[in-house]
């Protein structure tokens, strides 16, 4: 063989040139037996040697092959070429358009490049499997030629990075699995209203390198995607928002909380030794105290408008309604309460006897689910509660300032006794039972000076003691009586008549 390469390929060559002939014919044939290996680049499709073909099925897998065989046939549905060593899918992997294919595996190739323009002749695949292979990132509309695609997978690879545009046009995509890869941030943008894959019910993130959560958007999220959302095996930091997060959707049963709870593990925060990785459900009592999570009723006032959510965990369901006393809602029973389109019960407006338990029933071809929701209606308006707290609020101040000037009154009020210690004692005598105040006016008038100069005095009620110590309640005082004297029977008693004050009296007397 090397004699009739070298004839071919050196013929005319000296002696001076054998050598370099012999060396050039040695690579010329190396070159062509790689071509006749089995499975090489560019090779055929060979149902009989390198790949099982069965109907419109087509596997080629553990072939050790290096590149997609040519040549494959339009009708093939189903195309396995896992386990191999395809490192790089190009965009001319296929010369055809497959418009038939809708499964490609590609699974454990060492796979590590795609082109943009890989999927241009394979646009109607439902299922893809990149899964263990060495993809580091994913471009920017990468993925943008599968309207079609339903589930993808890209599991066990060393992806780091993705665009926040990889995902675009893949409307159809049902399950995204990326776990066991590099990923640090999560990818709210493939959940979140305005960008959603408004099909996607599966998103799994699970074991990568994750820290954190956006947990205020997560707990937004409508439950049937929240049942299919996987991110346990991170290493997040613990804390009582994540702790209330997980812990509402195990009460709801969500699968992603259920199957995998033992999996959601965080790491405690400072002043925790470093590196300390507790279960999350464990924060409630163990370490970090969180509060335990218990789902709360609804509140609502008088005659607003109330909606309340039938918030399944499975997509397109049908929702019939119970109101409290097992009435259903239906058009023209009730005129307060209505199913909306998508399946949330409108109140309005609102009424105290709208309280109490309401029934969810949900239904689809393939599952069933019962919500409760218990409602509690207060008995008033939500402005009038406003005003009551304002009305409560201006009673009590009234109240603090009524006693506050109660106080002043009877503390601050100038006395005009004890502030004028000299006035009104006779000869010292400083007794406090004939303490005498004066009124002094204002102005020089003799006239009205002299009249307005009285005193008052209270009289002591010693003076009135009678016989044996008591009291004269009549207030009787004993006189000199000239016409008694003359008859010589002394002293004579004035009459209550003439009694000028009485003991008991709240008039003073003037002198």
């Amino acid at each position: 063989m090397l004699q009739t390469l070298h004839q071919t390929a050196g013929v005319g060559c000296g002696m001076s040139e054998t050598l370099a002939c012999l060396r050039w014919s040695v690579l010329l044939g190396l070159s062509v037996a790689l071509l006749w290996i089995p499975g090489a680049a560019g090779s055929a499709l060979n149902c009989h040697k390198t790949c099982i073909c069965a109907s419109n099925i087509v596997s080629c897998s553990k072939m050790n092959l290096t590149a997609v065989p040519t040549e494959l046939p339009p009708y093939t549905v189903v195309l396995d070429l896992s386990y191999n060593e395809i490192t790089r899918l190009r965009a001319e992997w296929t010369h055809d358009k497959l418009d038939k294919l809708h499964n490609l595996l590609l699974s454990h190739n060492g796979l590590h490049f795609l082109s943009l323009e890989a999927f241009l002749n394979a646009k109607q695949l439902r299922y893809l499997d990149l899964s263990s292979n060495k993809l580091r990132l994913l471009d920017e509309y990468i993925f943008e030629p599968l309207a079609h695609l339903e589930v993808l997978l890209l599991y066990n690879n060393h992806i780091s990075q993705i665009d926040r545009l990889a995902f675009t046009g893949v409307n159809s995509l049902q399950k995204l699995y990326l776990s066991q890869n590099l990923v640090s941030r999560f990818p709210l943008e493939l959940v979140a209203d305005k960008s959603r894959l408004e099909k996607l019910i599966l998103l799994d993130v699970s074991s990568n390198r994750i820290k954190a959560l956006p947990v205020a958007e997560l707990q937004a999220l409508p439950a049937w995607i929240k049942n299919g959302l996987y991110f346990h095996n991170n290493p997040l930091v613990c804390g009582c928002d994540l702790y209330s997060l997980l812990a509402h959707w195990y009460i709801r049963k969500l699968n992603s909380a259920r199957d995998f709870r033992d999996d959601y593990q965080c790491y405690l925060p400072a002043p925790a030794p470093a590196k300390t990785l507790v279960g999350v459900f464990e924060l409630s009592s163990d370490y970090m105290n969180c509060s335990t999570f218990k789902q709360t009723d609804e509140e609502a006032f008088l005659e607003q408008t109330l909606t309340l959510s039938c918030d399944t965990k499975h997509k397109d369901m049908s929702k019939t309604w119970l109101m409290p006393g097992n009435v259903v809602v239906s058009a023209g029973i009730n005129q307060t309460a209505r199913v909306l389109p998508d399946g949330r019960l409108q109140i309005s407006p609102v009424r105290s006897e709208d309280s109490g338990n309401y029934t969810c029933f949900a239904v689809s071809e393939a599952h069933n689910e019962t919500l409760y929701v218990v409602l509690k209606v207060h008995n008033f308006t939500m402005n009038a509660g406003g005003d009551s707290l304002n009305t409560a609020y201006t009673t009590l101040v009234g109240c603090l300032a009524s006693a506050v000037l109660v106080l002043i009154y009877l503390y601050l009020t100038p006395c005009r006794c004890f502030c004028c210690p000299d006035r009104g004692k006779k000869g010292g005598d400083d007794s406090i039972h004939s303490s005498m105040i004066s009124v002094t006016p204002t102005h020089d008038d003799p006239a009205l000076k002299a009249e307005l100069d009285r005193h008052v005095a209270f009289i002591d009620s010693k003076e009135l003691r009678g016989q044996n110590g008591k009291l004269n309640p009549n207030g009787d005082e004993e006189e000199p009586d000239e016409e008694a004297g003359m008859l010589g029977k002394g002293r004579r008693r004035r009459s209550v008549a003439e009694s000028i004050s009485s003991v008991f009296s709240d008039t003073p007397m003037v002198v």
